[in-house]
């Protein structure tokens, strides 16, 4: 057996703003310009100049800030695929794969994508914690875990700012869910205020200092946050430091004044907000205090001479770290993501020379991102056919649909050639763009070259569709107003769209499609497409705003007649691959899931494949937990989440075994949505109360006494671990593990601290820390892993400070929260004051 080694320490090159001196002269430099302005030049860099940036001031050498979505790629400030971006997996994956080192190297790659787009400030990471599994946006935040989440939010910020780029993390705090998002009051004690949802974002401000934050829609406690004195001064600056710019999300400012008592910086978009000329005014008037607009404006300057848009400032970042490539990060992230959930008998990886049947619509067209404002346009996406395809030798991969997610028109994709055109009044052509997805989404200056509001009387999608089946397919329409749709040469509809239950033309937008006819139509022969939308007839948007869908189904073939040929296919093959999937309708920014059920009818498609072939492997295609009844009949079960554009090569390396599939669980997976302890999203009266407290995710889990399909920290890989000795003193552990299996392999090293008896309320147990470690056959490895001071603390709300919790804990080492396999004592007294805690170990 080979000998013991330790662990490498893993992260990469730090990049630091230059020491102090930098930073002195820095600020310097922010005072010099502040002191040269006069009010209304102040008041108007707090506001955006229109969507996506702020306003320059060639006068002081401030060129214009430029902000941008998205969480796992940039999108850059037109919703285009002119300028394609590269998509990493979803925030969900990259904390499957529990490595700060990784998320790092992602940061700095969105780093690179914002420099090449001209992006001065990233629009990301979500921190919001999986408070229930029925939130719709949990895709876009990483786990249900404050401490997983804050460590995996750090990394991702210090590599975004190593490139010189600033990140806003967001939404500061407690928008853990999309129902009533403008307007819900979320109630939260001071306990788990502080010890769960502020948690990451204290995390990630000590240990990143992070450049921004966004402060969210929703109010907590009353208050709504882009007004909260309290948490944004009191907490996030006077406490922990923060020293960065203060964004609104989109539309969230509402009070002038209210907004600058409560530390806001800027109000986004613009040019209409609640600063600019009204904050001007209310200085004059004695409403708001010049003085906190000073303040503002500092931070706005701090940050642009971070970012290199000062003149006359060195930026923080000068040299930015060396080029990666994205589609092979984008192909790491993916594999190292995907959480192998169950393998019997070894049924993955596949031996070489079998044959396999890969089934379901989710298979062809992946859903490899998550909708609203995450989404991107990559220039290229690998299917897991594709990937497949490329894999296996000529002869050895049959698909078949089996069953498709979508009952419902979904915006126009594959065969589709499509491109948007913008006319005036008299028909002349103002300017025109490409159009990936058959979807028109411009707000505010979003428009394409050459076009503005002003001028713009319709836009005309048109361009050519390649049917990929023969029979009748449905065409229709999503969004409001007037619409004319041609498809071959004829008119399906020519009609008003009115408004219906809608809150506004955004959630009209997102909402349901409408068919509007069918047109028989021949696989591979083309037809002209056209959806003609004159403007003028939809009600008034928040913004300027064109948004609208061209939509479609493809043929609708016997249900029970596609599952009959998926399972002739599994029968026929050595495996089985069935890829199941959400839809953007399912899953998506701007409103929450009402159960957790697989769209369509997969789960029947899975039950029938699995009854005809014994080694059947199912991969899910979704960013957040569905139900699966069928897991114990099937002899696979991989959890390939939202896997970005290379997620179909990342899919063929794991299944062939050319790569192990790194994952583990960052979130609690329920049998059923019945059995989830914590589900509510939706306000009564407005308010949404935190009435669980300290128990969400495994914490509740373990509370209820109940077992989830798989829990908190689960997954599997292709090699075996031994968990041999645990060592803890004052300050960390030491975990020796070894690779007991036949290849080499990555295990993620878990430590849980759980009090062995307790004098206040807390959870049976909580994550005290993590690490991962790689190991050859035979090999052993230790690995250290901190013990910060916070692990034995609670938050005293009587004293409005943390608090050791004396007592004797035991620390434990396993695979996942409950597959624990070694376990140590540790016993820690309080001491006085707000000194440290003492922890020390038990003789």
């Amino acid at each position: 057996m080979s000998g013991t080694r330790t662990a490498p320490r893993r992260g990469g090159t730090t990049v630091t703003e230059h020491g102090p001196c930098q930073e002195q002269a820095r600020e310097e430099a922010v005072e010099a310009a502040l002191g040269t302005l006069d009010l209304d030049e102040k008041t108007r860099l707090l506001a955006g100049q229109d969507m996506w940036s702020l306003p320059a001031l060639p006068r002081i050498g401030l060129a214009s800030l430029v902000l941008s979505d998205g969480p796992v790629g940039v999108r850059g400030v037109r919703w285009t695929a002119d300028d394609p971006s590269v998509a990493l997996p979803s925030p969900t994956a990259l904390a499957a794969a529990w490595d700060p080192a990784l998320a790092r190297r992602a940061g700095r790659l969105l780093a690179q994508e914002a420099r090449r787009k001209g992006v001065h400030v990233l629009l990301a990471p979500t921190v919001n914690l999986h408070r229930s599994p029925l939130g719709g946006r949990h895709f876009e935040a990483y786990s249900e875990d404050p401490y997983l989440t804050g460590a995996i939010g750090t990394g991702y910020v210090l590599g975004v700012q190593d490139g010189g780029v600033a990140t806003t993390v967001k939404h500061f705090v407690a928008n853990d869910a999309e129902t009533d998002r403008f307007t819900v009051d979320n109630v939260i004690a001071g306990r788990p205020l502080r010890e769960l949802y502020l948690a990451p974002f204290e995390t990630i401000v000590r240990n990143a200092r992070p450049w921004g934050i966004m402060t969210a829609y929703n109010q907590v406690n009353g208050c709504t946050m882009t007004e909260h004195h309290h948490l944004v001064n009191e907490v996030l600056r006077a406490e922990w430091g923060f020293d960065g710019c203060n964004v609104s999300d989109w539309m969230a400012a509402r009070d002038t004044g209210r907004a600058l008592a409560g530390g806001l910086d800027v109000a986004m978009p613009g040019p209409g907000t609640v600063y600019g000329e009204a904050l001007a005014a209310a200085v004059r008037a004695g409403e708001a205090d010049e003085s906190a607009v000073d303040a503002a404006v500092r931070n706005v300057l701090r940050l642009a001479a971070r970012v290199g848009a000062l003149e006359g400032v060195r930026p923080a970042v000068t040299e930015p770290p060396p080029p990666l490539d994205g589609d092979a990060l984008a192909r790491e992230i993916a594999h190292r993501s995907f959480v192998l959930l169950r393998n019997e008998r070894g049924a993955l990886p596949l031996p070489p020379g079998r044959t396999v049947a890969l089934i379901g619509a989710a298979a062809r067209d992946a859903r490899v991102l998550g909708g609203g404002s995450a989404e991107v346009f990559p220039d290229h996406v690998v299917s897991p056919l594709d990937g497949l395809t490329a894999a296996l030798p000529p002869g050895a991969l049959t698909y078949a649909t089996g069953a498709d997610p979508d009952d419902e028109p979904a915006p126009a994709g594959p065969g589709f050639a499509l491109r948007a055109v913008c006319r005036d009044a008299r028909g002349t052509v103002l300017g025109a763009c490409p159009l990936p997805s058959g979807q028109v989404r411009w707000i505010g200056d979003d428009l394409p070259g050459g076009v503005t509001h002003d001028t713009l009387h319709s836009v005309e999608i048109t361009g050519t569709f390649t049917p990929r089946e023969s029979g009748e397919h449905a065409f229709g329409t999503r969004g409001l107003g007037a619409f004319t749709l041609t498809v071959a040469g004829r008119t399906l509809y020519d009609g008003v769209q009115a408004m219906g239950d809608e809150a506004d033309p955004f959630e009209a937008f997102f909402g349901a499609p409408t068919e509007r006819g069918r047109v028989a139509l021949t696989e591979g022969v083309p037809v002209e497409v056209s959806l003609l939308h004159p403007l003028g007839g939809a009600p008034a948007a928040p913004l300027p705003a064109v948004l609208f869908s061209l939509v479609h189904l493809r043929p609708r073939r016997d249900p029970d007649e596609l599952i009959a040929e998926a399972v002739e296919a599994a029968r026929a093959a050595d495996t089985a691959v069935v890829v199941v999937a959400t839809t953007e309708r399912v899953e998506s920014e701007g409103f929450d899931r009402r159960d957790l059920r697989l769209p369509g009818r997969q789960d029947e498609l899975v039950r029938a494949v699995a009854a005809a072939n014994p080694d059947t492997v199912v991969v899910v295609n979704a960013g957040a937990p569905v139900e699966m009844d069928w897991r114990d009949d099937v002899a696979a079960v991989l959890l390939g989440w939202f896997p970005g554009q290379e997620g179909g090569a990342a899919l063929a390396d794991v299944l062939l075994g050319a790569e192990e599939p790194g994952g583990r669980l960052p979130t609690t997976w329920p049998a059923a949505l019945a059995d989830a302890p914590v589900t509510e999203v939706t306000p009564t009266d407005g308010t949404l109360a935190y009435t669980e407290g300290l128990f969400i995710g495994y914490r509740a889990w373990e509370r209820a006494g109940a077992s989830p399909a798989y829990p908190f920290g689960h997954g599997l890989g292709y090699t075996t671990w031994e968990y041999e000795s645990l060592d803890v003193t004052p300050h960390h552990a030491t975990v020796r593990v070894r690779n007991t299996g036949a290849r080499g392999g990555r295990e993620v090293v878990q430590l849980y601290a759980a009090p062995m008896t307790d004098t206040v309320e807390r959870p049976a147990r909580w994550l005290a820390g993590f690490a991962g470690v790689e190991a050859g056959p035979g090999e052993a490895v230790d690995v250290e892993i901190p013990l910060p001071r916070r692990t034995f603390e609670i938050w005293d709300e009587g004293a409005g400070r943390w608090t050791a919790v004396a007592g004797t804990y035991e620390l434990q080492a396993g695979r996942s929260v409950a597959d624990r396999r070694l376990s140590a004592t540790l016993e820690v007294r309080a001491e006085a004051g707000d000194g440290p805690a003492a922890p020390r170990v038990t003789p």
